[in-house]
């Protein structure tokens, strides 16, 4: 049951609704920031430390070295990690929308909202990996790798900031 009429995209007045009527929308995030995250496969698999950052994120979560994580784990960490991208997404956007300028809109979302929230969670992604995981957990690959692992993360996050600014308002003007 949504409080917006029909010609008003949920996205656009997110923000108001209980958090109840909020809940599509994070769900739609949810289902962008995967998506996102299955887009940015295809430059991590070009490049020679492309799944590093998946690899040692998930050695995280098993408590092992990055060089002992199966492929199949690597991947499903960096996908829920999409998923709570899009998440992280969601909130930024909630946030911005009640406070920041409706100048004008984009598919179904605020423009200046949808633009910060993307670069919000771009450059969290990039700097919580870049700066936080891989040197207190991928000590060998950040003594030896850092500079190209941060370099060929940071182009992949290009491609979900990306892939999210382009697919988010798409999806969200259906609603």
């Amino acid at each position: 049951m949504l409080l917006t009429p029909p010609s008003t995209p949920l996205a656009a007045t997110a923000g108001d609704l209980p958090t109840g009527e909020a809940a599509p929308f994070v769900v739609v995030c949810v289902a962008c920031g995967v998506l996102a995250a299955v887009v940015m496969d295809f430059p991590m698999a070009r490049q020679a430390e492309g799944f590093t950052p998946a690899y040692t994120a998930a050695s995280v979560l098993t408590r092992s070295p990055p060089s002992s994580v199966a492929f199949r784990s690597a991947f499903v960490v960096h996908h829920i990690a999409g998923g709570a991208a899009g998440v992280l997404y969601a909130l930024v956007y909630l946030l911005g929308v009640g406070t920041l300028p409706a100048v004008a809109a984009v598919g179904g979302v605020g423009a200046v909202p949808h633009l910060l929230a993307t670069l919000v969670v771009s450059g969290f992604i990039y700097a919580f990996f870049a700066h936080l995981v891989l040197p207190r957990r991928g000590r060998e690959i950040y003594e030896d790798r850092a500079t190209a692992v941060r370099g060929q993360w940071l182009r992949a996050v290009v491609v979900f900031g990306v892939t999210v600014a382009a697919v988010v308002p798409a999806v969200t003007s259906v609603f």
